[in-house]
């Protein structure tokens, strides 16, 4: 699919593993999404206590690390315009794809039902040869899509899920970020500014005058494929056509 006719959710959720992977990775696809309306929903694992080799801190130096990379998320979201963020307090470094993690994320799916869910691609170990994928990426994008797939719409799994209320959503979509077999390309050239001011804002990871250059290059190698100056790719799964589809 090279986007014919562009696919705009009513509600999206990007799930990621720490503060500052959705920025490097979607935020221009939320950001353009937002501005058309989109409610956005920022759902992330870990606080990102471990973001940090600091010889000057100790061990007690990651609860003010979590706190503060918490709150250069909200600021970043705030940016893009997403509206809702929830934070799991997963430990930074130690992510497993449990099933605690997959019906944790079960619930946020079932308690916001979004059209979309964005999240990494479980199988990537490494990009090129210079990046080995980390774990807690792997993890998380494990359990993202089991939750996607079959646990929030299957009613009978993780029934004291139900009990409380909270009842199965199908998600129509599930966009997967990192494949080596993208199929959709969105064009963020409206939204690369924006998407470098995000990032910008977690000053403790990033260096904020590099941020722009590398940002923009990465941005135009994804378009490059379709002719886009500023791109953002993925492999869509379609799990629930719109009426206007079938």
């Amino acid at each position: 699919m090279a986007n014919e006719k562009e696919y705009y959710p009513q509600i999206a959720m990007s799930i990621q593993a720490h503060p500052d992977d959705q920025d490097y990775t979607v935020a221009g696809t939320l950001a353009k999404w937002a501005k058309a309306g989109c409610k956005v929903i920022s759902v992330l694992i870990t606080s990102g206590d471990s973001g940090s080799n600091d010889v000057t801190q100790g061990a007690d130096y990651k609860a003010e690390l979590a706190r503060l990379r918490e709150t250069e998320q909200l600021a970043a979201n705030n940016t893009l315009g997403i509206q809702q963020t929830v934070f799991l307090h997963y430990p930074d470094g130690e992510l497993e794809p449990s099933l605690a993690l997959r019906k944790d994320l079960t619930r946020v799916i079932r308690q916001y039902k979004p059209d979309v869910v964005l999240a990494g691609n479980p199988e990537a170990w490494f990009y090129g040869n210079e990046y080995v994928n980390h774990p807690d990426h792997r993890a998380a994008a494990q359990a993202a899509c089991a939750a996607v797939f079959p646990s929030a719409g299957t009613r009978l799994m993780f029934t004291d899920l139900l009990e409380a209320g909270y009842e199965p959503h199908n998600v129509k979509r599930l966009y997967i970020h990192g494949s080596e077999k993208s199929d959709t390309w969105i064009d963020i050239s409206e939204t690369i500014d924006i998407k470098i001011e995000a990032l910008q804002k977690h000053a403790s990871q990033v260096d904020a005058h590099e941020v722009d250059k590398w940002m923009r290059a990465w941005a135009k190698e994804e378009g490059k494929e379709k002719g886009l100056d500023f791109a953002e790719a993925y492999r869509v799964m379609i799990l629930q056509k719109d009426e206007e589809e079938k």
